[in-house]
């Protein structure tokens, strides 16, 4: 592959990375949350006792909220400066999946793995949706990337940066971190039958620097909840911090120790991952396909050139999380660089090299009507929900379309023309979408909004009260404050500005017949689209009327 085009299409996401980065607010529930977390943090200065508007808080651990309030601190409570800590490990870890390819392949499957992890649909969408999945898949591809150049160079600086990856890894989203290294090592380990690797004793050392960089966090959650036990999470009362963090929310999901309950069939993850690795998901199955059939073919043993980390890596990981008790479509994005060298592979086989032409026609015209469909949907989003999008950004759209057309026909440069549809049509929709539909998108999001209006009028936060209402963590994240909660209409001050529904001023006026409405607006959970909402002329009906109001209608 030609080097000026390796780099120009990792340009070109990095570049899509940023517009999303600024454009795009924090969407409400778990990024949200996060970064309401982050602000928090910043503010009290507690990092080893987490909380979340002044309450306890357990759920995840720490790492993100370190690193993303201390970006804030650096930088201001904005939501690009939120991103940016978590963003910069995801381009680590696109860098890792590079170096860990090449370690096993020559430089074009190296060059492909990292394009396809870049130009994914998961990663356009956690560069914004920052979530600590962003950040895990950074720090676990990068200590694979570390184990295997020790596993191959014996130099103790990978060693060390591997266990203190996984050490990262834990502090961000708990023990998945340590056992993905394993789930890729072991198979690979096996199938080239060098058991002597089950048994090094620098796996102590491993272990012992993993559990020294632990002793902060462990401290926090000793602190927090093992000296003051009983402390209520999710309608339980948690006795021990360490043990919640170490056994329960990872493990408890298949023992049912773990309270949620949710999205638990097998395939809930693969059926997710037909959106979230598109354009390269048809690739990817045909991959483990091929993998797997040689394998078979090879009577189960692999030579000393061959790896199955990435293979091995992904299938086992995806076992273990579809057999879990409550599945979430993100929790596979940690294992999608492995996905990516996969992929890699198949691309460069059927791509490349030229086998099996038969079945590269069949995939080229599937993937032309997909693609097409693809760029048809944006520009439907960019016309038909939101009209006030900027012209520019609906030619842009129906460019990328005619672009797409004219690389059906007329391939502009020696690299295969599906790859070249393929990236054009994932880079193409997803700048569409951060330029024209997110912004238009989360105006119908309640925190933003409203924190917007409050700084533009000056209003006294002190003052605000949300009453009768669903909460927004964006609100109390662009608000810059957490914003009280009244429940009670009796607990209500005639001093008060409430963020209220819209049906709750009738009642309201009888009581502050003075009362005078600052905002008037409409909210809608917006990350659970529906064409009714999408449709202009049947919003209204899905939307939720809300209002900013003074109840003593003063100055």
């Amino acid at each position: 592959m030609n080097n000026r085009f390796f780099v120009f299409i990792l340009s070109a996401c990095v570049v899509v990375y940023i517009i999303s980065m600024w454009q795009i607010p924090v969407i409400d529930i778990d990024a949200a949350q996060y970064a309401s977390m982050s602000r928090e943090m910043m503010e009290n200065g507690s990092y080893l006792k987490l909380y979340d508007l002044g309450l306890d808080y357990l759920d995840k651990p720490p790492m993100l909220f370190w690193l993303s309030s201390f970006s804030l601190q650096l930088f201001g409570v904005f939501d690009w400066a939120y991103r940016i800590p978590s963003v910069l490990m995801l381009l680590l870890g696109i860098y890792a999946t590079y170096r860990l390819a090449l370690l096993f392949y020559h430089t074009t499957i190296a060059q492909l793995s990292a394009i396809v992890l870049a130009s994914s649909q998961a990663v356009f969408l956690m560069v914004h949706d920052v979530r600590c999945d962003t950040m895990l898949m950074g720090w676990v591809i990068f200590s694979l990337w570390q184990l295997a150049s020790w596993y191959q160079t014996h130099k103790w600086k990978h060693f060390l940066l591997g266990f203190a990856a996984i050490a990262g890894g834990m502090m961000t989203k708990g023990p998945i971190a340590l056992m993905i290294p394993a789930f890729a090592f072991v198979p690979h380990f096996i199938l080239r039958r060098e058991w002597k690797q089950f048994f090094r004793w620098e796996y102590i050392i491993g272990l012992l620097i993993v559990a020294i960089l632990l002793i902060p966090m462990s401290i926090g959650l000793y602190q927090q909840y093992d000296l003051e036990p009983g402390k209520i999470f999710h309608g339980r009362a948690i006795q021990s911090g360490l043990r919640f963090y170490y056994w329960t929310q990872s493990f408890g999901r298949y023992t049912g120790e773990n309270v949620f309950n949710e999205m638990n069939h097998f395939t809930f993850l693969l059926e997710n991952m037909l959106w979230s690795f598109l354009p390269w998901i048809i690739f990817f199955l045909i991959g483990l396909l091929f993998t797997i059939s040689r394998l078979v073919q090879q009577k189960f043993r692999i030579g000393a050139t061959e790896e199955w980390i990435s293979t091995g890596g992904f299938i086992i990981t995806y076992c273990i999380l579809a057999r879990s008790q409550a599945q979430l479509p993100h929790y596979i994005f940690v294992v999608l660089p492995l996905a990516a060298i996969v992929t890699a592979r198949t691309v460069y086989r059927l791509l490349f090299v030229g086998e099996k032409p038969g079945l590269t026609r069949i995939l080229f015209w599937i993937h032309t009507v997909i693609f097409f469909l693809l760029w048809v949907a944006a520009i439907v989003l960019m016309v038909w929900p939101f009209p006030a999008i900027h012209l520019l950004v609906k030619v842009v759209s129906v460019a990328g379309l005619c672009a797409y057309l004219f690389i059906l026909f007329k391939p502009f440069s020696n690299v295969h023309r599906q790859i070249q549809m393929a990236l054009l049509t994932v880079i193409g929709v997803n700048l569409c979408l951060s330029l024209g539909f997110y912004p238009h998108l989360l105006k119908y999001q309640l925190g933003n909004t409203v924190a917007k209006v409050l700084d533009e009028k000056k209003i006294n936060k002190q003052q605000v009260v949300l009453y009768n209402i669903d909460e927004s963590r964006a609100l109390h994240f662009y608000g810059k404050h957490i914003f009280k909660h009244k429940t009670d209409s009796l607990s209500l001050q005639s001093n008060d500005i409430l963020i209220t529904r819209k049906e709750s001023l009738s009642a309201l006026q009888q009581r502050f017949p003075n009362l005078n409405t600052i905002f008037e607006g409409a909210y809608y959970g917006v990350s659970m689209l529906s064409l009714p909402f999408l449709n202009p002329e049947t919003r209204a009906k899905e939307t939720v009327p809300y209002v900013l109001v003074d109840l003593d209608g003063r100055p």
